[in-house]
């Protein structure tokens, strides 16, 4: 290896011209490859005498940088030109059709009964998921020993305290909080999403939603219960739609009756829909025990209420004539683009 080598190696790098990347390419072999000529001096640099190791050990550094700067400038003046000859855009042309997706049939639900009891005056309230007993169960008139204080029906985050953690069964706690809260009187539906310990199957699902409904004010009777839901169920379902109620019972209402609403599919005549009776079931309702009302520090002498709760897939189902409720879960688009048309645009 001599001074004039490298001299004549650095000119050829110098003068180095490419037009294409796959020029470029050779070029960085024929010079930086493992068997380029630089990797050949650098081999050689070794067998030199110490005393010119440190004058060509900083020749051959700044001969290396200088080719790898070069080569790199090649590198961007080819990618440049190649560019160049590609086909210009057209930014007239319209951009990639994108599909888009729908609404859940769960959330068409939704909007369609808060936008109902907005046109008769009700407020909607919200609240938390994970809840605490009393708001769930005491608050609410539930025995220390009633079944839906179970592991087998509650999905429980703490316990062995007083007041232990829960995912909510029931969006009634949103209830109770809005009776602790707001003014009277109380006119409010409560939205959400809620939990129970149950087996998956076409008709019942670990999580599903909810939409409770609470009215307190002086002289609330069971007669505007009744009228208060006779005039959803025709907003919901049809003009034509006759309910009916039948004596029930619930730890937070009393009296407490579920609500049947005529079958829109065969118009009471009896189908396999209503299992031949001519009605579906849609809700259970009833008067706010004067317990409750107590208990949320409201004057059960003076006011009175009434309590209606729903289940948003049940709804869903009746309306659309789903027959599994595990499809409203699967994210499965053929079934959720069935909906499309039930949106407004």
């Amino acid at each position: 290896m001599t001074r004039e080598e490298i001299d004549r190696l650095k000119a050829q790098i110098e003068e180095l011209k490419c037009k294409t990347a796959k020029e470029v390419e050779e070029a960085r072999i024929r010079f930086l490859g493992k068997k380029g000529e630089l990797t050949r001096l650098f081999e050689e640099f070794r067998l030199i005498d110490k005393e010119q190791k440190k004058e060509f050990g900083k020749v051959l550094n700044e001969l290396k940088q200088s080719a790898t700067a070069k080569i790199e400038e090649l590198k961007e003046m080819a990618q440049g030109a190649a560019e160049a000859l590609m086909p210009k855009e057209d930014l007239t042309m319209p951009g990639d059709p994108y599909e888009l997706g729908s609404r859940h049939p769960v959330s068409i639900v939704r909007q369609e009964i808060v936008d109902i009891f907005r046109k008769f005056g009700y407020d909607v309230a919200e609240g938390p998921e994970i809840e605490d007993d009393y708001h769930v169960f005491e608050a609410l008139n539930f025995p220390p020993n009633h079944p839906a204080r179970d592991m087998q029906d509650t999905f429980f985050i703490s316990s062995g305290h007083l007041n232990p953690l829960l995912l909510r069964t029931h969006t009634s706690s949103v209830q109770v909080r809005a009776m602790e809260k707001m003014d009277l009187p109380i006119r409010v539906i409560c939205p959400g999403r809620v939990f129970r310990n149950e087996a998956i199957s076409a008709r019942a699902h670990c999580i599903f939603h909810q939409v409770e409904g609470l009215y307190i004010d002086e002289g609330v009777t069971f007669a505007d219960l009744k009228q208060s839901i006779l005039l959803f169920a025709r907003e919901m379902f049809g003009p034509e739609t006759e309910i009916r109620m039948r004596p029930s019972y619930f730890p937070f209402t009393e009296p407490s009756a579920e609500v049947d609403v005529s079958c829109n599919i065969c118009h009471g005549k009896g189908c396999n829909i209503c299992k031949g009776t001519g009605w579906l079931e849609i809700m259970g309702c009833g008067m706010v025990d004067p317990n409750v009302l107590e208990a949320s520090g409201i004057d059960s002498k003076k006011y009175t209420g009434f309590a209606f709760g729903m289940g948003l897939e049940r709804i869903a189902m009746l309306k659309w004539r789903v027959n599994d409720l595990r499809h409203y879960f699967e994210n499965d688009m053929r079934f959720l683009q069935e909906f499309d048309t039930a949106i407004e645009v």
